[in-house]
């Protein structure tokens, strides 16, 4: 007896419908063909050990079975489920009422429970473009295929209710989805707060800035200045995620298996990957491939601590999905694309022994170690950041004040007003919404400079030797900085707050 089934496969972040044919007939062996890999062809050992632990057999006859499209590599174990259900509707052993109304996924254990699977997202997604009318798979993945409206989701804990559920046997219902209207209403909680932060005042504005446009930023300063701290904090100042920001996060961890039972992501990612991570992990690889630290940061941040230490080879790959805010990798038959629009904060001591130039330091550098040190960052990767700050040791009087700084929340609010500034700056364009995404178009465009902040900024490239890239980055910052002041035209002192923020090109 033939039959069909269908699961899904997940091709970079987006999913493809896979139809499982199975055909039960006279003789003996087990045939699986269509390209899958060796998680799919072990499958048949749990496969038989789960049918026979809940009550069910594999038949004794010739099984064959096909995954289409024959020529796309299938690979993973979620296929467990969906095999099962065809063997036992092609021997007859359950119902084949509306087998192909389903897409079914899940990973077999020994007695039968399933177990989650990655990529729940944009299966459920491509299911509903696809004209399915339900989805089932396990419970754990459950919360996130919900989010998907007018796909009915069913979670199932042991294939016994997969079973059931064709048969007719009880009553399963699907999943309530996630109502939409009501995801404004579900605030991200605020973990670490800038209100913990004892002085620092300058950088707390370097980092308002920085939220306020979407710009990198880089923190330099001596051991114990508070540089991770302040990293970690960046995220409660960020704006709320919006419903696409959420869903196309949501879809990148799903595709890792990072997903929590809690549906869509509402907190933005903040990833901190060790200075020992290869280039394949950084920016996405592998024989198969999956997404990187820098797309898993999508929407959210990156934060590189002691940015000298990771290996040179592995910093310049990032350049390029820097500015493109994707990346693509390829492989000999083909290619898929990731994005990375996120948010990149560093931090660095100013010299190996991280007390360059200070007379009270327990050890000092030479100017030599200074420049070799300074030499593991390249020049092109220095000015795709657009803000270098100093971070300077907290006096014993700002440590020692009961009184509490600003709050996250606080700090937040100016950031929303400055982003809503750039989101009605921009409504024309669907590709740029905040300030440090602005191609040199509307560069020219938006931030156009009277004689008098023109000749600063001349002034400030030629002392420096700036290169183009630190000039439009300049100009960037002026912009923001401008829309957090609330005014709509870029003046001298502008400029200048923005030149005083490359602090790594006045140091060269």
């Amino acid at each position: 007896m033939l039959t069909k089934i269908y699961g899904g496969a997940v091709f970079g972040i987006e999913a493809i419908m896979v139809a499982v044919e199975v055909n039960v007939d006279k003789g003996i062996g087990y045939h699986l063909v269509g390209l899958p890999d060796n998680a799919i062809k072990e499958s048949q050992y749990r496969i038989a050990a789960a049918l026979n632990n809940v009550g069910f057999r594999v038949p004794g006859k010739r099984i064959t079975i096909n995954m289409a499209p024959a020529n796309l590599r299938k690979e993973g174990s979620a296929y467990d489920l969906t095999l099962s259900i065809g063997i036992l509707t092609a021997s007859g052993q359950i119902a084949n009422s509306n087998l192909e109304d389903y897409v079914i996924m899940g990973e077999l254990s020994l007695d039968g429970s399933l177990q989650p699977i990655t990529g729940a997202l944009p299966i459920a997604i491509k299911a509903k473009e696809s004209g399915f009318k339900g989805f089932i798979l396990p419970k754990t993945n459950a919360a996130e295929a919900a989010v998907v409206e007018g796909l009915n989701v069913y979670a199932m804990e042991n294939i016994l209710d997969v079973i059931d559920f064709f048969n007719g046997v009880g009553d399963i219902e699907p999943m309530d989805a996630l109502e939409f209207s009501s995801f404004k209403e579900r605030v991200a909680p605020i973990d670490h707060d800038f209100s913990d932060v004892k002085g620092q005042e300058g950088v707390k504005r370097c980092m308002e800035i920085a939220a306020a446009g979407g710009h990198n930023i880089i923190l330099i300063g001596p051991p114990g200045t508070g540089k991770t701290m302040l990293a970690k904090r960046l995220p409660s100042i960020l704006p709320p995620m919006t419903l696409d920001e959420s869903l196309e996060t949501t879809k990148i961890h799903s595709v890792v298996g990072k997903t929590t039972n809690n549906g869509l992501m509402i907190q933005r990612p903040f990833r901190s990957p060790h200075h020992t991570i290869s280039s394949a992990a950084l920016v996405g690889g592998g024989s198969y491939p999956q997404p990187g630290e820098i797309s898993l940061s999508h929407n959210g941040v990156l934060f590189l601590d002691e940015l000298p230490e990771f290996e040179r080879r592995v910093l310049e790959v990032m350049r390029q999905p820097m500015e493109d805010r994707e990346v693509t990798i390829a492989r000999t038959r083909f290619a898929v694309t990731y994005p990375c629009s996120f948010m990149l904060i560093a931090s660095m001591n100013p010299s190996p022994s991280g007390y360059f130039n200070d007379a009270n330091a327990p050890i000092s550098s030479s100017q030599a170690e200074m420049k070799r040190y300074m030499g593991r960052i390249s020049g092109p990767l220095l000015d795709r950041i657009d803000i270098h700050i100093e971070v300077s040791p907290v006096p014993f009087d700002k440590l020692s004040e009961s009184r509490r700084g600003e709050s996250s929340s606080q700090i937040r609010e100016r950031v929303m007003k400055a982003r809503k500034i750039q989101n009605q700056r921009f409504s024309d364009n669907g590709i740029v919404h905040y300030n440090a995404q602005m191609p040199p178009n509307l560069i020219r465009k938006f931030c156009s400079l009277d004689s008098e902040s023109l000749n600063l900024l001349k002034n400030a490239m030629e002392r420096l030797k700036l290169s183009a890239r630190a000039y439009d980055r300049i100009l960037k910052v002026a912009r923001t900085i401008c829309d957090l002041a609330g005014e709509k035209e870029i003046n001298g002192n502008h400029i200048s707050e923005a030149i005083q923020y490359r602090s790594l090109d006045r140091e060269s």
